[in-house]
């Protein structure tokens, strides 16, 4: 699984990852990437970055 951690995290690791599977999106702690990770179903994770969005402005 390829993750993605933000543009904005620079080379920090203090951060969240973001990887996808084919029916939902995963998310692990960049520190711990051999750790635990939360498993959203698509449509959560769809609804969830859309309201980041949306309180963003973008």
């Amino acid at each position: 699984m390829a993750w993605r951690k933000s543009s904005r995290s620079g080379a920090h690791s203090n951060c969240v990852e973001a990887g996808r599977l084919e029916d939902a999106a995963v998310v692990r702690d960049s520190k711990r990437p051999s750790g635990p990770a939360l498993h959203f179903t698509a449509d959560v994770w769809a609804r969830f970055t859309g309201g980041l969005c949306a309180r963003s402005g973008s």
